[in-house]
């Protein structure tokens, strides 16, 4: 179960980077003057990563109890 626990934990740690950079490019999109709304894209991915660490830190706690 920790081993199962564990590769999940890498797989969020994986997906929250990939949110992070996604932020970035569209942080660079709204400097850029890119039509849409990329700022808002950029907090709704933030927001996201929030939630994702926020789930990582939980499985990384069960692991050291």
């Amino acid at each position: 179960m920790a081993t199962e626990l564990d590769d999940l934990r890498q797989r969020l740690e994986a997906i929250s980077d990939e949110l992070g950079d996604l932020a970035l490019d569209r942080l660079r999109a709204a400097l850029d003057g890119a039509g849409g709304d990329p700022a808002g894209e950029e907090r709704r991915l933030t927001r996201a990563r929030r939630a994702v660490d926020k789930a990582t830190a939980l499985l990384r706690q069960a692991d050291e109890v």
